[in-house]
């Protein structure tokens, strides 16, 4: 399991998407995770595999296509499963990583299939050597330790890697909250109060992290729970969520 927080030099921006990765919509987004840093726009659609090899291709052109109209390099690993992510010659693909990007699907899939491989040490040592790492819905949630259940709220939380053991994740929140009311509610009804529970709304990203992030895309972060605020946290607005404190907002200078 990757070491969470631990010190290890100056990690790159970490990016919590609710939706929309390869998008042109989220394109900004991407790009401004790269500017600085090498061309090199690594892509895993590992938690689309349970969805069927079209879904795996989809992902793959989609990522492809994102990274032709940045203009930079796609490295697309074709990680199906825990042999793939055991491989070395994979995870040594990594190399040189300006923007490694896990895309959507299934999280426990995506968790179960990285956990404690050397692919996701590598992931996590680009990341702490400055590499930019996004997750967007499966791919986000999997950051935390804990993944919730959005079909079956009562449910037991599946693990996550862990990088982010102070968050849990809740991608599509506006559809979510609009469409299923009344599984926010018991989602709700179950967060840990331990944690920081926070819903990022379709074509929408957390930006930065570990702790100071702002919000960048089309719609708002939502901090739930007892004990964060209960506004959202627009575009462009920051928030810091720490391990233990309550959140706080922060202004729209964030860095």
């Amino acid at each position: 399991m990757a070491r969470a927080l631990e010190d290890r030099g100056t990690p790159g921006p970490l990016a919590l998407v609710g939706s929309g990765e390869y998008l042109p919509e989220m394109a900004a987004v991407e790009a401004a995770l790269l500017e600085g840093r090498p061309r090199r726009y690594v892509q895993l659609a590992t938690a689309a595999v349970p969805d069927g090899p079209e879904a795996v291709r989809r992902w793959h052109r989609l990522g492809a296509a994102q990274a032709d109209r940045l203009g930079v390099e796609a490295v697309i690993l074709d990680v199906t499963t825990r042999a793939d992510a055991e491989d070395p010659d994979v995870a040594a693909a990594l190399a040189g990583a300006g923007l490694i990007y896990l895309s959507g699907g299934k999280p426990a899939y995506l968790a179960e299939t990285l956990r404690s491989t050397p692919l996701w040490t590598a992931i996590v040592d680009a990341w702490r050597g400055g590499a930019a790492l996004a997750g967007c819905s499966a791919g986000a949630m999997v950051m935390a330790a804990a993944i919730p259940s959005i079909r079956d709220p009562d449910a037991p939380p599946q693990p996550g890697l862990a990088l982010l053991p102070h968050l849990r994740v809740v991608p599509h929140f506006d559809a979510f909250a609009r469409r299923m009311p009344e599984r926010l509610a018991s989602l709700l009804s179950h967060r840990d109060p331990s944690v920081h529970l926070v819903g990022v709304d379709e074509l929408t990203a957390l930006v930065g992290g570990p702790e100071i992030w702002r919000v960048a895309g089309h719609g708002a972060a939502w901090l739930l729970g007892a004990g964060d605020a209960s506004a959202p946290v627009r575009a462009g607005y920051g928030v810091r969520l720490a391990p233990g404190e309550p959140a706080t907002l922060l202004g729209a200078s964030v860095p």
